[in-house]
């Protein structure tokens, strides 16, 4: 597998408005901030680290699948995976948790109570 990534050393994140915005498909109040890489959807190639936030009481109603490897830490806040199409049920998840899947894994629906922020890892197995 080859990462290129661009060099960036230690900066300031600006996590008020600067950078943010809704990933296509995502309901209002999700919002991503690209750190590095860019993710070639449809030639299926490269790779990008994000951080992903949720507002307080967002959620989404069907559960994901795509075909590129997802690393997530829950950095802050909390988050709900597995709640239904009205944003109920699922299990809670505290900061500092982590979860790595393959492609065609399909996971959530995801919610969040108080809001909460995640970092996330996207690669394509070029290998394949």
């Amino acid at each position: 597998m080859t990462i290129n990534k661009e060099h960036k050393e230690f900066y300031a994140i600006d996590m008020g408005t600067e950078g943010w915005h809704t990933p296509p498909g995502y309901p209002k109040g999700i919002q991503q901030k690209i750190l590095a890489g860019e993710l070639d959807e449809v030639n299926k190639t490269g790779n990008r680290t994000r951080l992903l936030r949720f507002e307080p009481g967002v959620f989404t109603t069907a559960p994901f699948v795509h075909d590129y490897w997802e690393e997530v830490y829950l950095v802050e806040g909390d988050l709900t995976v597995g709640n239904d199409e009205n944003g109920e049920g699922g299990e809670s998840y505290d900061p500092h948790t982590y979860a790595c899947r393959p492609p065609g894994a399909y996971h959530g629906p995801f919610k969040s109570e108080g809001g909460c922020v995640l970092m996330e890892i996207h690669y394509f197995d070029e290998t394949a």
